[in-house]
């Protein structure tokens, strides 16, 4: 029996969108009001999610203490009121989409998680536009 856990966390991050191989004009009708080159700020929601078989000895999935651990310090403390283009050695040269921060996440947490279970990224860059990644 295959049973998901979640653990919900949040983060606050400066970024700017751009391709530095376009002008500014392109960057902004591509971009909109991401590509500002002052940066501008979001309150990011993130929900990691590991699935697999209950082990039988402790009832659990993952233990959800260790997995809340894991995200504090392999993820809030790397991305939290950072400039994620300044600040963050893994968007020096990637362009900080939500898509691409789900993606560096994930590779954050997966050597840290049984490679038996699986995990997905679900991260609310607003309230309304959210992706999901899962490997």
């Amino acid at each position: 029996m295959k049973v998901k856990v979640s653990r919900k966390a949040h983060f606050n991050s400066a970024h700017r969108l751009h391709n530095k191989d376009w002008d500014a004009e392109k960057n902004k009708a591509v971009f909109g009001l991401c590509s500002n080159p002052n940066y501008h700020g979001h309150n990011y929601e993130l929900i990691v999610s590991v699935a697999g078989e209950i082990d039988p000895t402790t009832g659990f999935v993952m233990d959800m203490k260790v997995l809340k651990d894991l995200i504090k310090e392999k993820i809030e403390k790397a991305l939290d009121h950072k400039n994620l283009n300044i600040e963050v050695p893994e968007f020096k040269e990637l362009n900080p989409t939500a898509e691409n921060i789900a993606v560096v996440i994930w590779n954050k947490l997966r050597p840290e998680i049984d490679a038996r279970k699986d995990l997905e990224v679900v991260l609310y860059e607003t309230p309304r536009n959210y992706v999901t990644y899962s490997g």
